[in-house]
């Protein structure tokens, strides 16, 4: 079923900058006004090639950048130019399904006018794109069911699954890796449906991706109704805007008025002048190549007006000490992937990973170690110190036995996430212990949900085992002369084995991704339950107020005197208080309470 609306290329001229000089709409008043600075990020022709994914008046939407060697006036030497598609409006719509298809497109073009010698593209040159959109095109409102969502479980592993593993959710182990502790803080924002803008340096797919594996934290929470989950006041996932420029101000500002939230990416530097735009700014460019540290948070205060008209502030915000528990978690579970470092199919989710030298890269892994190092050292000391001011709080969610345990949950919903599936079998649903598979580890004993790739004799042992098998047989053959067949067989048996151990890997990172949106899920789940308790009947809970004291707020794993907190909780009661506002009070009793374990 075709999900397209629109088709379009988009260049850089040299008198009237950015245009579109070509596009295939499904219907002749489709608007594509100022398509082409999303499409053409400033910055952009930095780098030969990159993915942007944007929207438009709530089409989500993907094209294909290049920058070709051009001959032509004005050009300086290359030609910039992005092919892209805008998706129908539905539930859960799917751009990256349509990434490889814009790039061998782009190949197409180009080399077809590099044959005829052309500055230009002809009529001719568009056909191979014009026919793709046909074949794509929307024909039906609702997408023939294409563009509901039933689930990460039916969209990551179900039979329409995007078998070219380009979903954004998939890169959620590798950007909790860059993030670190700090991904909290973004949860938070997430969950509270705040406005919040990634700035970046080209290449910008990173940041892209950043961007919908954000929203994805808690979207079985935000679109899920048909539970009785605390309904809020919106009824769809945070918008995902993707690439924005200055010519989206006045955009910004109809999308905050929503209250639905946003999360978005940009080139243009400007925009860390105007923070009262967004609530948080994540700087990735700390995370540069040439600077080798963690993504800088900011949060977006308001200050009394200043001469130079500005209201808001920048103010450096980093995860909190109650977020040490979540955290400590996640990190367990990203640990048990034996894939922790970047694959090739995700180098992507590195900024710069392909200007990189081996030698530069070892220098920029021992300094992100030491900072790690540091890292660690604040989480331990959080934890020895929330510890005891937490010790009784209510449990809120576990995924391991022992005395360390959070307790334990049933989630509602997607049901696959809690069950034996993430490991491929068909047991009794439970919520699994350490070392049973719940974090994506697949249990020995246990068939897999799909068949295993044969290897020809050949097994899936480690790299030393395989390399000391190859000098055996190396030895034994060294006095034979190799016949062609020979090579051939061993060539085949070694490209069967490279195959079969990338689907094992590619098995672990779903398995380790579907294990993090869990986590996610169920301590969404628990600190909405925690809220339902607190507040008033339905019939009550417009223009009521509740009043928590500290001992509240330890019951949703939360720091009693964190401001950081405080303001989550507030955020948490606009969107699902139903019009209840909060008062948090606090006393000396309560401090002393806190700080030596007394009346909590």
């Amino acid at each position: 079923m075709g999900d397209l609306v629109a088709i379009f290329h988009a260049s850089f001229h040299p008198t009237r900058g950015n245009v579109i000089d070509w596009s295939v709409t499904a219907s002749g008043d489709f608007n594509l006004d100022n398509l082409e600075f999303s499409a053409l990020p400033s910055g952009l022709h930095l780098v030969e090639q990159d993915i942007v994914y944007f929207s438009k008046d709530g089409h989500q939407g993907v094209c294909a950048f290049r920058r070709v060697k051009s001959t032509e006036d004005g050009h300086r030497g290359f030609r910039l130019s992005s092919l892209g598609v805008l998706l129908a409006k539905s539930t859960r719509p799917k751009p990256w399904r349509h990434v490889a298809a814009l790039k061998d497109l782009m190949v197409m073009l180009y080399a077809r006018m590099e044959l005829t010698e052309t500055l230009q593209p002809s009529e001719t040159d568009w056909q191979p794109s014009r026919m793709y959109f046909e074949s794509h095109e929307s024909k039906s409102v609702d997408l023939g069911g294409a563009g509901d969502w039933s689930g990460w479980s039916h969209e990551l592993d179900g039979e329409n699954r995007d078998r070219s593993n380009m979903n954004p959710t998939l890169h959620l182990p590798h950007l909790l890796r860059i993030l670190g502790p700090s991904t909290l803080t973004l949860y938070k924002h997430v969950i509270g449906r705040k406005r919040t803008l990634i700035y970046t340096l080209p290449p910008v797919e990173a940041a892209c991706i950043l961007c919908h594996v954000a929203a994805d934290f808690c979207y079985e929470q935000q679109v899920d109704t048909t539970s009785n989950r605390l309904p809020g006041k919106s009824k769809e996932g945070i918008q995902v805007l993707g690439m924005i420029t200055l010519s989206d101000i006045d955009r910004l500002q109809a999308e905050s008025k929503s209250g639905r939230g946003w999360i978005a990416c940009t080139t243009d530097a400007l925009f860390l002048e105007r923070p009262s735009y967004y609530d948080l700014l994540i700087n990735l460019t700390t995370s540069t190549p040439n600077k080798a540290t963690r993504p800088t948070f900011y949060s977006s205060e308001p200050i009394l007006p200043t001469s130079r008209g500005l209201t808001h502030r920048l103010s450096t915000v980093r995860f909190a000490w109650s977020d040490v528990k979540l955290w400590n978690e996640l990190d367990r579970i990203l640990q048990l992937d034996s894939s922790n470092s970047h694959s090739s199919n995700f180098s992507c989710c590195t900024p710069g990973f392909s200007d990189v030298s081996d030698q530069k890269l070892g220098l920029i892994t021992a300094w992100t170690d030491v900072w790690r190092v540091y890292e660690d050292v604040c989480l331990v000391c959080a934890s020895l110190w929330i510890g005891s001011w937490r010790g009784n709080s209510i449990q809120s969610y576990s995924t391991s036995n022992g005395a360390e345990n959070w307790g334990s949950i049933r989630l509602e919903g997607d049901d696959d996430l809690t069950l034996s599936t993430i490991a491929g079998n068909s047991e009794r649903a439970q919520i699994r212990s350490l070392g049973a598979g719940i974090e994506g580890r697949p249990l020995v004993s246990s068939p897999t949900n799909k068949p295993m790739r044969k290897t020809s004799g050949m097994f899936l042992g480690s790299g030393q085992n395989n390399r000391a098998r190859t000098s055996g047989t190396a030895t034994r053959n060294s006095n034979i002369a190799p016949s062609s067949s020979t090579d051939a067989e061993v060539d085949q048996a070694d490209a069967e084995l490279l195959s079969s151990m990338g689907y094992e890997r590619e098995e672990m990172q779903l398995r380790t991704t579907l294990a993090l949106l869990q986590t996610f899920h169920a301590h969404t789940s628990f600190q909405l339950s925690i809220l339902e308790s607190l507040l008033p009947p339905p019939s009550e809970r417009s223009n009521n107020t509740i009043n928590l004291v500290p001992k509240d707020i330890l019951a949703f794993e939360l720091g009693p005197f964190s401001s950081v907190d405080e303001r989550y909780l507030e955020w948490l009661v606009t969107e699902y208080g139903g019009g209840t506002t909060l008062l948090i009070k606090r006393s000396w009793k309560d401090l002393l309470g806190v700080v030596f374990g007394y009346g909590c």
